[in-house]
């Protein structure tokens, strides 16, 4: 007899003792629609944390019942966004106002709230349920309005204390961050709007790399990413505790790469997220925690070897257990022998409530069975157990590794999960490599050993023996001419493919290679001419995922992670890197330029496009947004004007705020777009569309058809409009109609599916309204 089949036969003897097929039998056995409730009581928890006392006397009870209740959704804002503020208040004034007074189901709407400790209230927090959402127009809109601005990067569905370690790391634009442990991508996320914290700076001097060793798992970080359209984001896919020690270029001489911070969010037993994944009540053991604190151990130690002197790395966990918290710093700052420190942060998060470290605790297995010391450990439970999972018991060690620094967050202090963070210092290099200055001067004595030499001397299995000033000097010049050979030729071609299978196993799909654009490539010069790029264009940072073959795609990333791509192309797997910044187009040649603008990337190339600008007053980006491919004549005499003798092919829309009209939206905004020969259209994806005109004021229904393509209809309170707006269309297309008279299938132009209407730009222009 099989499982599933024993499920049924109890299933069916619960519903017979309850009294017959009703449906009472499955009430009464705890069963709603064929699924048994999930009691949120776990005995061996309790009684391991009652024991620790991480929990202050007479807060057991609140902290318990918080465990119990669910989480609330909280949202944050995109804080590098130029219109982040302009969000903000289109949150607060349209949409938390219309649900002040809202009442469903005979119970009053909470407004969400921001959380205090988060800088200019860009982070808020809400109960509002999935089922609550959907029984009111003014939620349902809520909702949409959220889920649209998640989709463009606007607004991120985040939980609020995993929040709170990129806040710690303090990043600043010119830092080189490594996220050791990256996915889903939150946090990732977080980083890279720090990085752009200037927005009139297109390429910041730092970046992030973000590593995950799920294959599968850093495709979503490549999503999340890709939603902030950043030139700095590289995804790598590593194991983090023996993740590669890169090198970069330094005028002519390679160098060990060297992290200024380091977000070391490891894998933990995740009991402080039991409010949302419940399944952790019945599954948590202290035998999780056991198992994983020797991976989180080596994690952070590799995070600390590349971490650069001065630098700051940030070690969290969503778990509450001190195996996994404090016993890992503790034995990272052992052995650190002072090279490290915890840094005090009490200050720099005023109005997060939180709980200081704790200095001692013990260790349970699974059955129960509680062990104080290492020594009282058994023989055959030290497989099981480390003594790096103990308190140190030498009160002058203790004193000076300040673990009180240390913060756990509990649930029941500000409606949150449990969470804890530490933050390191390095004050000087680790002890067994405190001759990393050398090693950088003789990385390898051969050219096929170069990554496996470093980290095995990081590591400390590499014994580095004293040499007279000569013989290092001379040692010193083979081993950079041998570095220098093994990257001449990729350097020459510009291609940084995936490392060699005999070097590393690669898991997951293969990669296609990055190919960067070398200096005389006959591509850019009718770019360069067409849009008038200015002379400081960084050209050498484009690149191009094909080898062979005609070049689809260019992709543009900073001129730091070019630096790292070119000099490690045989040690790290890069999943993804760059941003896109033109495509293709296959009717462009014919009006000077194969290639048009893509959105993406239109931020970071504005500041260097001298050529094909119109600006737009707010009506035109109304118009823009609104209609598919509207004809020149909808649009200001301005920008007819400006329009009319620009030769057709891609531009560059931008509208500039008017300050003397406070009450309109007060943040740039740049857009792609076609001039055809009669239309200009924007080609913005839909989202996009959405968010600016929310951002404008307008109110924005999706229309709900079967169709996949984009409908949308708008509400501006004039209800004579819609009959104008028809008129004019009518008129419009008598007047095509007699100018275009020499197309001998002009009679069926309403039957031109729309994509046949939009790979034609500049050729055959319809209005979609029309074609609808």
């Amino acid at each position: 007899m099989g499982r599933r089949q024993r499920n049924r036969q109890r299933q069916q003897q619960r519903r017979e003792r309850g009294g017959g097929g009703d449906g009472q039998g499955r009430e009464q056995a705890g069963w709603e629609g064929g699924y048994p409730e999930i009691v949120k009581e776990n005995a061996l928890f309790e009684r391991y944390y009652r024991e620790l006392r991480i929990v202050p006397e007479g807060e057991w009870e609140p902290f318990m019942a918080a465990l119990r209740e669910p989480l609330p959704a909280t949202l944050r804002i995109t804080g590098y966004k130029s219109h982040a503020k302009e969000i903000l208040q289109c949150l607060k004034n349209k949409y938390f106002k219309e649900l002040q007074d809202l009442v469903v189901d005979g119970q009053k709407i909470e407004v969400p709230q921001p959380l205090k400790w988060y800088p200019e209230e860009l982070a808020w927090h809400t109960n509002l349920s999935r089922k609550i959402l959907r029984k009111s127009p003014q939620l349902e809109k809520f909702h949409q309005f959220l889920v649209s601005e998640t989709e463009c990067g606007n607004i991120s569905r985040q939980e609020a204390v995993s929040m709170i370690p990129p806040l710690l790391l303090n990043v600043n634009p010119h830092h080189k961050i490594l996220d050791m442990c990256a996915a889903p991508g939150s946090k990732t996320a977080q980083l890279i709007e720090m990085l752009h914290a200037d927005m009139n700076v297109p390429f910041p001097e730092g970046f992030v790399i973000a590593n995950d060793v799920d294959n599968k798992r850093c495709y979503l970080l490549v999503h999340q990413a890709k939603r902030l359209n950043s030139p700095c984001i590289m995804v790598v896919n590593h194991d983090a505790s023996s993740i590669p020690t890169l090198q970069i270029d330094n005028n002519g001489r390679k160098e060990v790469l060297f992290y200024d911070r380091i977000l070391c969010d490891v894998p933990c037993s995740g009991d402080g997220t039991m409010r949302k994944n419940i399944d952790v009540w019945k599954k948590w053991t202290t035998q999780n925690s056991l198992q994983l604190h020797g991976l989180q151990l080596r994690i952070a130690t590799r995070g600390v070897e590349q971490l650069a002197e001065g630098g700051r790395m940030v070690y969290s966990t969503c778990s509450l257990n001190p195996v996994e918290n404090e016993a890992v710093i503790a034995s990272l700052l052992e052995k650190s022998e002072g090279a490290l420190e915890l840094a005090d942060v009490s200050s720099e998060l005023p109005g997060l409530k939180w709980m200081p470290g704790i200095t001692q605790w013990k260790v349970m297995l699974k059955d129960g069975q509680w062990f104080e010391a290492w020594k009282d450990v058994p023989s055959n439970r030290q497989t099981q157990i480390r003594p790096t999972m103990f308190p140190i018991k030498d009160e002058e060690k203790l004193k000076v590794m300040n673990l009180e620094r240390c913060i756990r967050i509990l649930p029941h202090h500000q409606n949150t999960g449990g969470f804890f963070v530490a933050v390191l210092i390095k004050k000087s290099p680790m002890p067994w490599n405190k001759r990393q200055s050398k090693l950088q001067r003789k990385l390898s004595q051969r050219t096929g050993d170069i990554s496996e030499s470093v980290a095995a001397a990081e590591d400390g299995s590499v014994e580095i023996i004293e040499e007279p000033p000569d013989a290092e000097d001379k040692e010193s010049k083979e081993t950079q001419h041998l570095l220098n050979a093994e990257s001449e030729q990729s350097k020459k071609d510009g291609v940084c493919g995936p490392p060699p299978c005999k070097k590393m196993k690669l898991f997951g799909f293969k990669e296609d290679p990055f190919v960067f654009l070398s200096e005389d490539d006959p591509l850019f010069p009718p770019i360069q001419k067409f849009y008038a790029l200015d002379p400081s264009f960084p050209k050498m940072n484009l690149l191009t995922r094909t080898q062979e073959g005609k070049k689809r795609q260019l992709y543009m990333v900073s001129k730091e992670l070019r630096n790292v791509l070119l000099n490690n192309s045989e040690r790290m797997k890069v999943i993804n890197t760059g941003i896109k910044v033109w495509s293709r187009n296959s009717d462009g040649e014919q009006f000077g330029c194969a290639f048009r603008l893509a959105q993406e990337g239109i931020y970071t190339l504005y500041p260097f496009i001298n050529a094909r600008i119109i600006n737009v007053c707010i009506e035109d980006v109304k118009v823009l947004l609104t209609q598919e491919n509207p004809f020149l004549s909808k649009f200001s005499s301005e920008t007819h004007k400006r329009v009319k003798d620009l030769a057709m092919g891609s531009i560059v829309l931008k509208y500039e705020p008017d300050l003397s009209k406070p009450d309109t939206l007060q943040c740039p905004i740049v857009l792609c777009g076609w001039h055809g020969k009669t239309s200009l259209r924007a080609f913005v994806p839909k989202n996009e569309r959405l968010h600016y005109l929310r951002m404008m004021g307008v109110e924005v229904f999706k229309a709900k058809r079967k169709e996949e393509n984009f409908e949308s209809k708008t509400e501006e309170g004039d209800q004579d409009s819609t009959k104008h707006m028809e008129e004019e269309m009518d008129k419009e297309h008598n007047e095509l109609a007699k100018s275009r008279r020499c197309f001998t299938n002009l009679t069926h132009l309403h039957c031109l599916p729309t994509k046949t209407t939009r790979s034609t730009c500049g050729t055959l222009e319809t209005n979609k309204s029309i074609c609808a």
